[in-house]
Order: structure tokens, then sequence, then C-alpha cells
């Protein structure tokens, strides 16, 4: 998985990341925006690969984000960063004290860029997702950075992303031409009206 945006900074990928990072500061004029899911309707690493780049680049303009991998079934951050996945999400929320300590955030290269890995993954995910538990963990990383970003699984296959979008300020959707199907799209879609997610629009990866 590669972080175009830090080993390719002058690249047109990574342009366009940045053209990305701006159009969701058009975005927050109409609302704010602290925490943001990144999803797509197909399997895969590319939602991943869109939520690692675009955390690059609002770290780099000054934004304290936090990068979180809530997909507790395939995670994919650790490997964006390079990091090991031992302690991270699942086991913040599994802690056996009525009150979550504090998150296990792992340092990037960049200062203002912090990240959460999935940890030990349970053995039913959709409960940690589901519990009230993760709505408090969404709360304390909002009140610690600027943005929060989180990846799921896809759409359709498990209940996770749709939990998940119900409780978060904006989704971003992740399409790839000629991989994701006009139906699975519209799942997507209904399942987001479904969940009063607030959709700010969709990344198409692969366009020519």
């Amino acid at each position: 998985m590669n972080l175009i945006t830090l080993t390719e900074p002058k690249s047109p990928a990574a342009e366009a990341y940045r053209t990305l990072r701006t159009n969701l500061y058009f975005a927050m004029l109409d609302a704010p925006i602290r925490t943001l899911l990144v999803a797509s309707p197909d399997s895969g690493p590319d939602a991943a690969v869109v939520l690692a780049n675009l955390s690059v680049t609002l770290a780099q303009a000054g934004r304290r984000t936090i990068a979180v991998d809530a997909n507790l079934r395939e995670p994919a951050l650790h490997l964006a960063f390079g990091v090991p996945n031992t302690t991270g999400l699942a086991d913040w929320l599994e802690g056996g004290a009525d009150e979550l300590g504090e998150p296990p955030l792992r340092a990037t290269a960049l200062s203002n860029l912090s990240l959460l890995t999935s940890g030990t993954l349970p053995a039913i995910p959709a409960d940690l997702i589901s519990s009230d538990r993760l709505t408090c963990a969404i709360e304390r990383l909002a009140a610690m950075a600027d943005l929060v970003l989180f990846n799921v699984p896809p759409f359709g296959r498990v209940s996770d992303a749709a939990v998940l979008a119900s409780r978060v300020d904006a989704v971003l959707l992740v399409i790839e031409a000629g991989k994701t199907r006009l139906d699975r799209a519209q799942q997507a879609k209904d399942i987001l009206a479904r969940a009063h997610a607030r959709v700010i629009g969709a990344v198409m990866l692969g366009a020519k």
C-alpha cells in the first residue's frame, strides 16, 4: 500500500489528494466535520489507501488528524504506515474499566498525524462497533483532533459501515472505475440513506 503523498509528493496523484483535501474544506462550510467515515462498496484496500493519503495531506496542512482503523475484520492502516498492529481500537474498547482510558495512539512520521490501529481482532466485531463504548470513543477522539477519519469494511458485506456511518459527521465514498458495480454503489447509497448519514461526495479511483 503506497502512501504516495509521502513518497511522491510532487506527483499528479499526490496533487489529487490535496485537491480532495480542499474539497473537504468546502464541505465543512455547510456544517462542521470532525469525524469522517471513508468507505467503499467493494472489498479491497482502496478506501484505506484514500484515507491514509488524505490523512497525510491534512496533517501536512497543519490539521491535527487521527486515522482510525475501525475495520476489525481485515485491517489495513497499519500496513500503510508500517507499524505493528498490536494494541489498538478493539483492545481500547474491550478494556475492563467502566470508563475508557487513554486511546493507544501511535505516532507517525508527521507531527500532526496519529494512528489508532485495529488492534486484536475480536470474535464478533459487530458487537464492538455497535457498542455505546464506541460512541464514547468517537467523542473522545474528536476532542483530541481537528479531524478523525475512520476506515471500515465495505458496505453490504457486514453492518459495520452502516452503524458507524450513523455516528460520524460525514461519509466519503470510494468508487473504483471498472470495478465498482452499479448495483453495489446503489446499495451503499440506500444503506447510507437509511442510516441518515451525511454523504459529502465520492472519490473515483482509476478514472482515465
